[in-house]
């Protein structure tokens, strides 16, 4: 039998260096992977030019509360170029009473942004937590490639101890063929494990925006909750997806009272003025008030209002699915981190038996009373049991991160990053009231815009 002197130590040597989390000071932290994933994301990007278009929207319906003032150059002739006309005339429209349409428009407009604004913090969770998971991928998958080269090492210094003892021999060529056999396996994960590498590589660059370095150990876990109610409860009131669906109900609720006052008058008033630009043009000038309604529109009130009715239903029943999602999530990612942890305590055991089975079976080898075949099995499993410690701890971090995202406070300024985060209310203020280019708001407005690159 092959005696396998020194390797039971060279493991737990390994072990000691391979241990989740263990390591001198290292180049790239997971707090500056997730700022850099928050600072480079496409995705966040994108989301806000949606909630700037959102927050133009109000503009847009402030504009409907003020007055327009149009202008008119006209040059006319009735008998040739001879007595040409020239008149310039100045109109100004404005609509004084619409039984609170128009300042209906404003305030739904107002709810689409406040719902855009929380569509914005889902999308800022799901680039954080795969900042995270592929982090955590990362630093799994290396210390595996790590643990597999280890393995590699310790079986062909077995399988030239086993040729060594064939040739004066000791044991016989079936024991060197298993050795063979062993290291051609260990051969075959350590190609594995490079490749599950690779991936995790691709994926880290896709989420941080470049490829990992060394990565620092994992900081300590982040605190959630003290119980599978109470991560429910902060969820109903903080997930911004149940915050989203409460304000675009809110909106379709405005949206009935909107198209109800479609059956009222509107009270509008215009003045205008008109200058004689040439000899022969006349000066003139009016005023009017009109009130203007529908008297029949073929049913097409109607039919909006039984509309609007029917998405007001409609954003009242995404409202209680949401209600029922964002509690199945809760409880799903809840139950992921108690299996995590679960996980990771029979692996630590696992590993502690397995380790006490591999010496036994060392020993026993070396006395003939155990096989090559043996000795390898007991190794394999105990390789085995530290590669599944490895997946549970970078499981469990990866589990709790994903039960604060499910409560709603996976964002960066719950996680405390200390970076400077997107200000939705900046750009809002700057446009909300239809600002022009010359006012103190128009001007403000150039700053933010030149801030986030778009004064193009």
């Amino acid at each position: 039998m092959i005696k396998f002197v020194g390797v039971s130590k060279a493991l737990t040597i390994s072990a000691a260096i391979f241990a989740f989390g263990a390591g001198t000071a290292q180049s790239e932290t997971l707090r500056e992977a997730i700022v850099d994933a928050y600072t480079h994301s496409g995705l966040l990007d994108q989301q806000r030019a949606v909630l700037r278009a959102a927050d133009e929207d109000v503009a847009d319906a402030y504009s409907e509360l003020l007055p327009t003032l149009t202008y008119a150059l006209k040059s006319s002739s009735s008998s040739g170029l001879s007595d040409l006309e020239e008149t310039l005339t100045l109109s100004a429209n404005w609509e004084l009473y619409t039984f609170g349409r128009n300042k209906l428009g404003v305030d739904i407009a107002k709810e689409t942004v406040l719902a855009t604004r929380q569509a914005l913090v889902e999308v800022e969770q799901r680039v954080i937590l795969g900042a995270i998971s592929a982090y955590m991928d990362v630093r799994s998958e290396s210390e595996s490639v790590t643990l597999q080269e280890n393995s590699v090492r310790l079986i062909t210094e077995q399988l030239r101890a086993a040729r060594d003892r064939f040739e004066v021999g000791e044991i016989t060529r079936t024991d060197v063929a298993l050795a063979e056999a062993g290291l051609a396996s260990a051969r075959a994960a350590l190609a594995q494990a490079q490749g599950r590498l690779d991936v995790a590589r691709e994926a880290y660059r896709a989420s941080v925006g470049h490829y990992p370095g060394v990565l620092a150990s994992p900081p300590a876990l982040p605190r959630t909750a003290n119980s599978l109610e109470s991560a429910r409860n902060i969820a109903l009131n903080t997930h911004p997806t149940m915050k989203r669906v409460q304000h675009q109900v809110n909106a379709a609720e405005l949206g009935v009272i909107a198209v109800d006052t479609n059956k009222l008058p509107t009270l509008s008033g215009s003045a205008s003025r008109t200058e004689g630009l040439s000899s022969g043009a006349s000066d003139s000038q009016s005023l009017s008030l009109t009130l203007s309604g529908s008297i029949y529109a073929g049913g097409s009130i109607d039919a909006a209002y039984r509309q609007s009715v029917a998405r007001r239903d409609q954003n009242r029943a995404a409202l209680h699915i949401a209600r029922h999602t964002v509690a199945q999530d809760v409880g799903i990612a809840w139950s992921q981190l108690k299996v995590a942890n679960a996980t990771l305590q029979a692996t630590d055991r696992q590993i502690e038996a397995s380790q006490v089975a591999y010496d036994g079976v060392r020993e026993e080898a070396s006395l003939g009373a155990r096989t090559t075949l043996d000795v390898l099995d007991a190794e394999q499993d105990l390789l085995d049991a530290r590669a599944s410690r490895i997946s549970a701890l970078s499981g469990r971090y990866t589990a709790t991160y994903q039960v604060l995202s499910a409560m709603g406070l996976l964002t960066a300024d719950h996680l405390n990053l200390g970076i400077n985060t997107y200000d939705p209310a900046a750009y809002y203020n700057a446009v909300s009231k239809a600002p022009n280019t010359k006012s103190d708001q128009g001007r403000a407005l150039d700053r933010i815009m030149k801030s986030i690159g778009q004064d193009q």
